[in-house]
Formats: C-alpha cells, sequence, structure tokens
C-alpha cells in the first residue's frame, strides 16, 4: 500500500514549486518575451534610438535566400546529427548490453565524452582534422583525400557532423542501454527457444520495445541540433567557410551580436523557436502513433 503525501497547509505546495517556476520565468519566458517585443523594433547597435516597424523584420527575413538557405541547412545537419548518433550509440548500448568481462569499463569510457562541454568538442575535433597540424587529416591526404575544410564547405558541415554527433553518443548511450537492461529477458529467451536468429529477435521484439525510448531521443536530438550546436560551430567554423555551415541559431547570434541587427536576430530567434515547437508538436501528433508503450 503506497503511502500518500498530505500537506496540512493549501499554501506549502506552491511554495515548494515556487523556486522552479521563478527560474523558468526569469530564464524563458521573460526573455521569449523580450525577444517578441524586440522583434517588432528597429533598433541601433547602441541602443540610443528605437523605432516601432510592425512586421518589416520578419518580412526582410522572408525575402532573403540567405535565410532560407540557413533553414534548409539546418534541418539537413539536424537530420544528419540525429541519425547518425542514434545509430551509433544504438550499436554501442547493444554492444555493451552483452556479459562480457570489463563491461562496466567500457559503459564508463563511452559515457565520459558527455561531460565533455561543446566548444572544447570543437576544439579537439579541430586540432584532430586540420589540415596543416591534424593527425587525422594528415592520414586522409596520405590515402589521397584532399582535406580542407577550410575552404570546402562539404567537408566543413561534414566536420560539424562528426563533431556534433560524436558529443550526443554518450547521452543517447544511456537511454538505449537503461531501455535494453529493462525488457525482460525471458521474452528474448523464449523467442530464441523458437528458433528466431539474433537479427530475428532484434528487430521484431527489442527494437519495439526500445521505441519510447527512440522517441524520447529523436526529439531531445532534434532540440540538441538546433540549439546546442552553437559552441560547436562557433569554435570550429564561425559558420564558414562562405557561410557553408551557418546554422539558425548561429545565425541568430552573427546577425544580432556581431553584426548590430538586433532586431533581425530577435525576429529570426521567434521564428526558430516557433520552428521548434512546431516541429515537436508533429512528432508527438503522427511519430507517437509508432511507439509502443
Amino acid at each position: 500500500m503506497q503511502k500518500q503525501s498530505v500537506f496540512h497547509s493549501k499554501f506549502l505546495p506552491y511554495m515548494l514549486v515556487l523556486p522552479q517556476l521563478a527560474v523558468v520565468l526569469v530564464f524563458f519566458y521573460w526573455p521569449a518575451v523580450q525577444a517578441v517585443i524586440q522583434s517588432f523594433l528597429l533598433q541601433d547597435a547602441f541602443g540610443l534610438s528605437t523605432t516601432f516597424v510592425w512586421f518589416d523584420n520578419y518580412r526582410e527575413l522572408l525575402s532573403d535566400p540567405d535565410y532560407f538557405s540557413a533553414i534548409l541547412r539546418t534541418f539537413l545537419f539536424s537530420v544528419a546529427i540525429a541519425l547518425s548518433s542514434l545509430s551509433l550509440a544504438l550499436l554501442l548500448a547493444v554492444m555493451a548490453d552483452r556479459p562480457l568481462r570489463g563491461s562496466t569499463f567500457y559503459r564508463t569510457l563511452l559515457i565520459w565524452p558527455y561531460a565533455v562541454a561543446p566548444p572544447v568538442v570543437g576544439v579537439l575535433w579541430v586540432f584532430m582534422l586540420n589540415p596543416s597540424l591534424g593527425v587525422i587529416a594528415h592520414g586522409l591526404r596520405a590515402i589521397g583525400i584532399d582535406w580542407n575544410p577550410l575552404l570546402d564547405g562539404n567537408q566543413a558541415a561534414t566536420l560539424i557532423i562528426l563533431a556534433a554527433a560524436w558529443k550526443q553518443i554518450s547521452y543517447n548511450f544511456l537511454f538505449f542501454l537503461a531501455g535494453l537492461q529493462a525488457i525482460p529477458s525471458s521474452v528474448i529467451e523464449a523467442a530464441a527457444i523458437d528458433g528466431a536468429r539474433p537479427m530475428r529477435r532484434f528487430w521484431t521484439i527489442i527494437f519495439p520495445l526500445l521505441s519510447p525510448t527512440i522517441f524520447f531521443l529523436i526529439v531531445v536530438n532534434i532540440v540538441y541540433a538546433f540549439f546546442e550546436t552553437f559552441g560547436i560551430i562557433d569554435t570550429m567554423t564561425r559558420g564558414g567557410p562562405a557561410k557553408a555551415t551557418e546554422t539558425l541559431v548561429y545565425k541568430v547570434y552573427s546577425d544580432g551580436l556581431l553584426g548590430g541587427n538586433l532586431g533581425s536576430s530577435a525576429a529570426q530567434s521567434v521564428i526558430l523557436m516557433g520552428i521548434v515547437i512546431a516541429l515537436t508538436a508533429f512528432q508527438f501528433r503522427f511519430v507517437e502513433r509508432k511507439v509502443n508503450y
């Protein structure tokens, strides 16, 4: 019989959640409201003059071909990062879930990259793949690949995807491993007794039972690719070469802080927030139907 919490004061529950509500209000809702207000203003870089321009900032953005290129680039980056990180994390989790000697040590090593900050990840990958100093870059040139992400936009985009996916693999690995360990072994053993081979057991039993975890990680990885790759892009390419790695979140920073166009930057942040909310709602509306709870 479960014990039920009883609050003798009707104000105590509200007081307990008040600190969390205050944090959300100060660090999320208030900046969001400020961004919406700023998106309707035209302000100089020094904040000395402000003009209310209605939807002019949005019209200027939606008529800019570079902005639509940034949207397409962001979606491509998000899909590539999510698919690669989820696939590799699932493969590593399946391998780590086996009863092997020293499996705890291997799991610990696989979790370590999650503790590395995104800017540090960018620096590490720049050192490894720098065209003049990187060890991996020298190896690529030795096998005939002309590797120079400083000049080639496709190579720079590949470098960003690799670094961002590597950073997120550890997070996905933790949830996949927990999901695998939560699957009853009796179900898998029954399928093995019935003659199902390992691959068939994985796709018909294990993978469907992991669908809640996969759905959660898809949502988290899309949000990660949209927002948290900023530090990696800033330390590795700064949006270059020729804006080949400039995503929506980095464009907000470059136009607002570096370019001084605060109204356009605020409008971009509002559109970006709307895109992420719409994507999340779409996933909960349609993708969740495929989830087996």
